[in-house]
C-alpha cells in the first residue's frame, strides 16, 4: 500500500524558507519519479515540480523556478522540496505524489499524500 507523508510545512515570512519532505513506503521508491505539488482551497491543483527517479531529469513550473529546488534520497525513501525566497502567492497545501515508473508522472494525482501546510504572510 503506497503511503506518502509530507512534513516541513507551516508559517514563513515573505522571503523566507521551508524544507518540505516526504516520507514513502509500501512501494520502491527508487523505481518511481516523484512530484510536488500544490493546492488552494476552490482552485485547482498546480503540478510544481519533479523528479526522475534516478534524479536524471528534474522540472519545474515557471511560478517557483529559481526559488524552489527538488531533491530525493532514495537510500532513505524521501522526498525534498526546499524552498526560498517565498511569497504570499506561494500559500497552500503541498503534497507529494507518486509517478506511474521511472520516468513519467501518470496517475500521480491518485497516489498522493495528505499535505502539509504552508502560509507565507507577514
Amino acid at each position: 500500500q503506497v503511503q506518502l507523508v509530507e512534513s516541513g510545512g507551516g508559517l514563513a515570512q515573505p522571503g523566507g524558507s521551508l524544507r518540505l519532505s516526504c516520507a514513502a513506503s509500501g512501494f520502491t521508491f527508487s523505481d518511481y519519479a516523484m512530484t510536488w505539488a500544490r493546492q488552494v482551497p476552490g482552485q485547482g491543483v498546480e503540478w510544481v515540480s519533479g523528479i526522475y527517479s534516478d534524479g536524471s531529469d528534474i522540472y519545474y513550473a515557471d511560478s517557483v523556478k529559481g526559488r524552489f529546488t527538488i531533491s530525493r534520497d532514495n537510500a532513505k525513501n524521501t522526498l525534498y522540496l526546499q524552498m526560498n525566497s517565498l511569497k504570499p502567492e506561494d500559500t497552500a497545501l503541498y503534497f507529494c505524489a507518486k509517478g506511474g515508473g521511472r520516468d513519467n508522472y501518470a496517475n500521480a494525482e491518485h497516489n498522493r499524500g495528505q499535505g502539509t501546510q504552508v502560509t507565507v504572510s507577514s
